[in-house]
């Protein structure tokens, strides 16, 4: 059964950052294309940042691009989401999700696995 753990989230304040890992096992993690997604309460759960199936690329929401950096390390299994400058509209539960397919980087649909999800809270 394929796992992805997230953790680092929590409570913090606007201008902050925070850095979410996600731990992932019984699956090639170098032939899977990683993602973050976030959910807010009564939304969408929608994408956030992800890599390429050949992990080359990366791809961002315009929401967070310059503030967001997804990364990875294939030989401990992990991927993470550094997050900086961090706005009460980022408040969220963070998900990690894995693709086996190289198209839909930003399709939730796309996705096989997922992770428990994370909170990230941003107080003003």
């Amino acid at each position: 059964q394929v796992q992805l753990v997230e953790s680092g989230g929590g409570l913090v304040q606007a201008g902050g950052s925070l850095r979410l890992s996600c731990a992932a096992s019984r699956l090639t993690f170098s032939r899977y294309g990683m993602g973050w997604f976030r959910q807010a309460p009564g939304k969408e759960r929608d994408f956030v940042a992800g890599y390429s199936w050949t992990g080359g690329s990366t791809y961002y929401a315009d929401s967070v691009k310059d503030r967001f950096t997804i990364s990875r390390d294939n030989a401990k299994n992990m991927v993470y989401l550094q997050m900086n400058n961090l706005k009460p509209d980022d408040t969220a539960v963070y998900y990690c999700a894995a693709r086996a397919g190289g198209s839909g980087i930003r399709d939730k649909d796309a996705y096989a696995y997922w992770g428990q999800g994370t909170q990230v809270t941003v107080s003003s």
